[in-house]
């Protein structure tokens, strides 16, 4: 707070003010223009939500569907489990509403940071590398099969994807497809409609994923990359806590070279690979991702106008030259001041405060 400023304070701020409503003129101009770079590259460019309610973000700021539906927001802050018939009105209406833009939803991530308040689920020392997500659903059978059941009926709507969070092997991946054809069988045999083509990914959140990535992609239809976990598994660095967050770097060259891996092992086995994490919504990183050959982002809707902007003005030739750069690089910081360095020349707008 500035108090009593001066006549030339208050000149400056309504400059910033005035270049603030032109920028955001701008990006609103954006909404229904693809996010395709200056030499013809199209990224597509999503949104990631946690509830109904967020769909019309999605539409007012012209995300091309949804990247990341996080359907444990379903399952929390409530008595009791959503039955499999209210999953499916969530799912059949979040389709419905977007169609023909893609809806990808998330089976269960619970654990971690986010629990069940009616499940006495065991106190972990650990959580985040304990009882959670793809391994909490392949034991607790009754619930994933109501979600995955719910899911293939939503997909009759023609435009649903699922993904399977946390996958750290083939194994489970494995697994989680059998449970998924067993369903299958179930609906068909009740003559209950559903989608049998419906695509199936996995989210490569775990080193071990991204380092098995080619066994990976021959069993699924896409990856998305979950850059928050990625990052502090492969940096054993908590993101939530203090005294070790400046630690927690997505430039570091080995989370560069797991994206790296992770995006050349989809593209050879024929299938496409996406970003849902935070990486996705800082335009400062865009250009790297692009680079590294990451072909989906999904960010916050609210962010989506930011990146599109920068994506409409960047060149794939130089993301390029940015990856090589920073695949042979051995400092984070120097990748993140080149990234942000050609994100500035490129949209200079989006960065007048930084």
């Amino acid at each position: 707070m500035i108090v009593n400023p001066s006549e030339q304070t208050l000149f400056e701020y309504g400059q910033l003010a005035k270049r603030r409503v032109s920028l955001e003129e701008r990006l609103h101009e954006l909404q229904f223009l693809p996010a395709v770079t200056l030499d013809g590259k199209q990224i597509v460019l999503s949104a990631n939500i946690e509830q109904i309610g967020d769909l019309e973000a999605v539409k007012f700021h012209g995300a091309e569907g949804v990247g990341l539906f996080r359907t444990e927001y379903l399952f929390i802050n409530r008595e009791s489990l959503p039955t499999e018939e209210e999953q499916y009105e969530v799912y059949r209406r979040l389709a419905a509403e977007l169609k023909p833009q893609p809806v990808i939803i998330r089976t269960l991530d619970l654990g971690g940071d986010k629990f069940l308040s009616h499940l006495k689920l065991p106190v972990a020392m650990n959580p985040f590398l304990g009882w959670r997500a793809i391994r909490f659903c392949l034991q607790e059978r009754d619930i994933f099969r109501a979600q995955l059941r719910a899911i293939l009926r939503a997909g009759t709507e023609g435009n649903v994807k699922l993904m399977y969070p946390m996958i750290s092997g083939l194994g489970e991946l494995e697994q989680a497809n059998a449970l998924l054809e067993e369903y299958k069988a179930e609906l068909r045999a009740e003559k209950i409609p559903f989608d049998p083509n419906i695509h199936a990914g996995a989210m490569i959140e775990i080193p071990s994923a991204a380092v098995a990535a080619d066994t990976l992609a021959r069993r699924c239809q896409f990856f998305s990359l979950g850059t928050n976990d990625l990052i502090q598994y492969s940096l054993a660095v908590d993101r939530l806590n203090e005294k070790i967050a400046h630690l927690y770097e997505p430039t570091h060259p080995a989370v560069v070279r797991l994206i790296k891996w992770t995006a050349d092992a989809a593209h050879r086995a024929g299938i496409w690979c996406g970003l849902c994490g935070e990486m996705a919504s800082d335009p400062a990183l865009t250009p790297l991702l692009l680079g590294l050959g990451v072909d989906e982002l999904s960010t916050a809707p609210s962010l989506v106008p930011q990146v599109k902007f920068l994506i409409r003005r960047l060149k794939m030739q130089d993301a390029k030259a940015l990856a090589d750069f920073a695949l042979n690089c051995e400092s984070g910081k120097e990748i993140l001041d080149r990234s942000q360095a050609l994100a500035k020349l490129a949209a200079p707008g989006l960065f007048a405060n930084t």
